[in-house]
């Protein structure tokens, strides 16, 4: 009976990987994403955009989710990167394990033909073959995989630059936003405080302090009216009595000449000089 039990025997299948196409075209999408945003000028897009209020808005959710989704296929990415590197661990250990089952079964084999066993001793000389292919195959697994964990871990450290990148920009696009949130309070501010100012601009008749101002005017000139009419008419009351005076003076004179008596100056002549 064969002696099969002094060595235990595992299968190395070859694991299932991406495909080389499917690797590449999930490195262009994640790569293209970080890369267009990154490059993004938010400063253009502000400027050319008529709201900027929404834009960066819009911007801050755009950088949000895409880091979110960024930060998954970033995970995604190095867990494969972590089974790859196990499984060329694993295929490191096999190796050693197989080499150390072949030169097992390679004394045995001696052993048991020093003893005049031959039979035997063949049959484990080819477990230790077996052994030697397990363990050629589990070491160029291992250096099959070397470079693709090399390109893997330089794919990974790409993709953490660009979400660093997109994080840094997201800060930038939170400050914006907030700079211009300040910018247009305080502009609104200043505008009310103009349109007050205006409101009371006493050159502006169309205020409300150039309305009262005119009501004001106008009450005063209708006073200093009422005034002159009231003078004017005193005047004219003294003129009356004026008047009045001269019509008696002449009455009197008149009745004078009537009854024969001598005619009366109205200003004594000066005496003569003796």
């Amino acid at each position: 009976m064969p002696h099969t039990s002094v060595i235990q025997t595992r299968d190395h299948r070859p694991r299932e990987q991406p495909t080389r196409k499917e690797t590449v075209m999930a490195k262009q999408s994640i790569f293209g994403r970080i890369s267009t945003l990154v490059r993004a000028n938010v400063n253009a897009m502000i400027d050319q955009a008529e709201d900027p209020q929404k834009m960066l808005d819009q911007l801050v959710r755009d950088f949000t989710n895409n880091i979110a989704d960024a930060e998954t296929a970033i995970a995604e990415t190095i867990g494969s990167l972590r089974l790859l590197e196990r499984d060329h661990q694993e295929d490191i250990q096999a190796s050693k394990e197989w080499g150390g089952k072949a030169l097992a079964a390679s004394r045995k084999a001696d052993q048991l033909r020093a003893a005049g066993d031959p039979t035997d001793a063949d049959k484990f000389d080819n477990l230790a073959k077996i052994a030697l292919q397990r363990q050629i195959a589990a070491e160029g697994e291992a250096r099959a995989a070397e470079p693709q964990i090399a390109s893997q871990t330089e794919v990974v450290d790409k993709l953490k630059d660009g979400l660093n990148g997109m994080k840094q920009k997201l800060e930038q696009l939170r400050a914006k936003r907030s700079e211009l949130l300040a910018r247009a309070k305080t502009a609104e501010a200043q505008n009310r405080v103009h349109d007050a100012v205006k409101s009371i601009d006493v050159m502006d008749p169309t205020s409300e302090l150039g309305r009262f101002e005119d009501k004001i005017r106008r009450q005063e000139a209708l006073a200093a009216g009422k005034a002159e009419l009231a003078a004017s008419s005193i005047d004219a009351q003294f003129e009356s009595l004026e008047d009045l005076g001269q019509l008696t003076e002449v009455e009197a004179r008149l009745a004078e000449l009537k009854s024969g008596g001598p005619q009366r100056a109205a200003i004594d002549a000066p005496s003569p000089d003796l």
